[in-house]
């Protein structure tokens, strides 16, 4: 499962067959079959990654899709939100994070071995203490697109956007966060339990935040434009 994870990482255009001949070639033995199942289970698809926690509810509504052609600029003109795959020894847990879209400075983040709507809400509510956004963007998971979880974003003041079916670049900072995350911090131990995967994860988005230089930023880290620009502390 680590290795399926990190192929999709760095092929996200592979199906299941092609996922097979690579591990082969890799010594590892598998069946189609098994492939096929594990990709189910971390929500593997080609082309996009379509987590099961971003499973969509039809019950619950959709909103349009609100940064086509804007212009994001500032910290907290929009926020975003995604959840993403980590694997431990024997298992895996969940992460979401929430992001400043600006600064790319993380604002909160929680871990979590199941899929409930409960880790999400707990990580929009411990930044929504200190401010709001204009937009906040996530996909259309079910936890996502849950009453509790907008009617939040929509009592703060903030207006919901929700990416495309299927189109992951909608959101494509926050998957660039979780691709450097995997490449920098996850595959680079081994995480045995959840306990080990706070621990680790936390550090690195410490370090990401306050430290890691980013290109785009001018060689800034997150945290110095997001504190830079508006006076708060990262």
């Amino acid at each position: 499962m680590r290795r399926l994870d990190e192929m999709h990482l760095a092929h996200p255009f592979y199906g299941s067959r092609q996922m097979l001949r690579h591990l082969r070639r890799e010594g590892i033995v598998a069946g189609r079959h098994r492939v096929r199942r594990l990709m189910r289970l971390m929500g593997m698809e080609a082309i996009y990654r379509k987590p099961r926690t971003s499973a969509p509810n039809p019950r619950h509504r959709v909103y349009p899709y609100l940064l086509r052609d804007l212009v994001i600029d500032r910290p907290d003109q929009v926020w975003c939100a995604d959840i993403t795959y980590i694997p431990v020894s024997g298992g895996f847990f969940y992460r979401v994070a929430v992001m400043d879209w600006a600064s790319r400075h993380v604002l909160s983040w929680r871990l979590s071995n199941t899929m409930d709507v409960g880790f999400c809400i707990e990580a929009l509510e411990a930044v929504l203490r200190s401010g709001s956004p204009e937009i906040f963007n996530t996909d259309q998971g079910s936890q996502f697109t849950s009453i509790d979880f907008t009617g939040r974003i929509r009592a703060a003041g903030a207006r919901c956007s929700m990416d495309g079916r299927g189109r992951y670049l909608d959101n494509i900072f926050i998957e660039r966060l979780w691709r450097s995350l995997k490449y920098e911090a996850v595959y680079l131990r081994e995480l045995p339990d959840g306990r080990a995967a706070e621990r680790e994860i936390g550090d690195w988005f410490d370090f990401y935040n306050r430290v890691r230089p980013h290109s785009s930023l001018d060689g800034r880290a997150p945290g110095e434009v997001y504190r830079d620009k508006w006076g708060k502390a990262a």
